[in-house]
């Protein structure tokens, strides 16, 4: 019955562990979209993360990989952040064609 409960113990002591890194990992990516973006696009960014979490993660990953091609000059406006946005979600366009008998 001790063992059990010392697993228990373990496994909630991990699980606490994996939520604070991934707590901590947020935070750094928040901090440097935030040193990359200005107010207005950064507050874009932030509005993204609460309604979509994927393209949050994308966009920041996106932003990163700019960062460290020396691509960016400065801080990111919010047009420039919208191209960035529009290019990442771009989906093709659907035609639908109805043939006639």
């Amino acid at each position: 019955m001790e063992n059990e409960e010392e697993q228990y113990q373990k496994k909630l002591q991990n699980r606490y562990q994996e939520a604070m890194k991934r707590a901590q990992v947020e935070q750094q990516l928040a901090e440097i979209a935030k040193r990359l973006l200005d107010a207005p696009a950064y507050e874009r960014l932030t509005n993204i993360k609460s309604s979509n979490p994927e393209l949050y993660r994308q966009l920041v990953n996106m932003l990163i990989s700019l960062a460290q091609q020396n691509r960016i000059n400065g801080k990111i406006t919010e047009a420039q952040f919208k191209d960035l946005l529009s290019r990442l979600t771009q989906k093709e366009e659907r035609t639908i064609e109805f043939k006639r008998k």
